[in-house]
């Protein structure tokens, strides 16, 4: 389908951004990989913290950019209206790129807060809180001169609302650092299992609509399941972040209870996105799109519901919290949830706002494999090495730097399939950046 409103052309610069940024953290996590096995690695230009520091920090940054683009191109279609302002559009898009762009140059020469992933400078905060309520009003302000409201675009400024509203806590630094851990918490654990969930949750839906001709009743019924489940598991599931520092023992009891159940709105994703495919109303040609959908659907399951669950009870925990088994969880829980489905919308959007037809199927399809199975063999990695650190650390008591040198074996496996994850990124981004035009057809939704 080309897109059916002018409007939907803004998002395109916010996809470019992210995938330029997502180059970046590909980079950045390749040399983090590397001083994993040679620690001295482009020191002392590119020490270890600030590598993982950009690395993380730009995976956020991109994320948003793909989360602000993916809006705008859907937001247009579910109101049934153009964008309230394309201009201020730009300019939230350029002040979030110079700002993000400031804050990760920033890094290399130490202006930095120092908090672990929050260490955006106090100005650079400011310009992101300006920039995320530019991008709310244009939001609002679309719905409101909409022909109509429907959930999807309901659920997905409530999800924007609530990133808007608990980055707020980043500014707060109290000076205990068991009462600054507990906020902190609700940036960085409200954010991923919280309200993105709810963003990820409305263009899944939108997706499923596009690309499967489902009824869209069945689809907001599903929509309501998991955004209910994510509410009802996520906010108290800010528990198991609660166990070792210092906060009263019941958030024990009340962490395990319901962390062990936030692997119920992404089973839901799952079989909502096998329901509705299974259910389809026509084969749509984009079928790269339509493999990012499902996989992302799956992909979060297992990274966020499936490696989530295998250390969140406090019994477990206590020996697997810090150690390279949260890393695991943190790769495919990221990569699955939230990397995926917008490259998922990417696929879908970019070639309708060129009016061209999916280009390079197989090319892009090889793409999610390789990414998607390094990914999953990344994970393998990591968590091999975590279990080899927690025997001998946690259970054995050998020190840190003496288990480190009996997992390079796993770290040099990380690196390894770190390599051919990068291989199948640079054919996805041949895909968007060298669209194959001949012969290219529109799509007919």
């Amino acid at each position: 389908m080309k897109y059916q409103y002018e409007s939907q052309r803004v998002a395109y610069p916010f996809f470019i951004a992210a995938m330029l940024l997502f180059v970046g953290q590909i980079v950045f996590g390749l040399i983090v990989g590397a001083q994993y096995l040679w620690p001295d690695l482009l020191f002392p230009a590119v020490p270890f913290n600030i590598a993982r520091m950009i690395h993380i920090n730009l995976l956020v940054v991109w994320l948003i950019f793909g989360f602000m683009g993916s809006a705008y191109y859907l937001l247009p279609e579910e109101v049934e209206g153009e964008v309230y302002s394309v201009k201020l559009a730009l300019v939230q898009f350029w002040l979030f790129l110079v700002g993000g762009a400031t804050a990760i140059a920033g890094y290399l020469f130490r202006w930095h807060d120092g908090r672990e992933f929050l260490e955006q400078p106090f100005m650079i905060k400011v310009a992101i809180v300006i920039v995320v309520l530019m991008f709310i009003f244009n939001m609002i302000m679309t719905m409101i001169k909409g022909r109509r409201r429907t959930s999807i675009s309901i659920v997905l400024l409530i999800g924007f609302l609530g990133l808007a509203v608990f980055y707020l806590f980043a500014f707060y630094k109290p000076a205990n650092m068991t009462v600054d851990k507990f906020y902190w918490w609700w940036v960085v654990h409200l954010w991923v299992e919280g309200v993105w969930e709810l963003i990820m949750a409305a263009f899944l839906s939108f997706l499923l609509l596009k690309l499967t001709g489902i009824d869209r009743e069945v689809a907001e019924k599903w929509l309501y399941v998991i955004v209910g489940l994510t509410f009802f598991t996520g906010i108290i599931g800010t528990g198991h972040h609660y166990y070792w520092i210092g906060t009263p023992a019941f958030w024990q009891t009340w962490g395990a209870w319901f962390s062990a159940i936030e692997v119920a709105p992404f089973a839901a994703m799952v079989a909502f996105s096998f329901k509705m495919v299974g259910k389809r109303a026509r084969n749509h040609p984009n079928r790269a799109a339509a493999l990012w959908t499902v996989g992302a659907a799956v992909l979060s399951f297992l990274g966020a519901g499936v490696w989530g669950f295998m250390h969140t009870l406090p019994q477990i925990n206590y020996y697997t919290h810090g150690t390279q088994i949260t890393a695991s969880h943190g790769h495919l829980a990221f990569f699955g949830a939230y990397a995926v489905i917008v490259l998922a919308m990417a696929s879908y959007a970019v070639p309708n706002i060129r009016k061209i037809g999916p280009t390079h199927q197989k090319a892009e399809i090889f793409a999610f494999w390789t990414m998607a199975v390094s990914m999953a063999l990344i994970t393998l990695s990591l968590t091999g090495a975590g279990i080899v650190q927690v025997y001998l650390q946690r259970i054995l008591g050998m020190s840190y730097m003496d288990t480190q040198s009996h997992m390079t074996l796993f770290y040099g496996l990380r690196l390894i399939f770190g390599v051919t994850f990068t291989v199948g990124l640079v054919v996805y981004l041949y895909d968007f950046f060298f669209p194959n035009r001949a012969g290219a057809a529109l799509i007919e939704d």
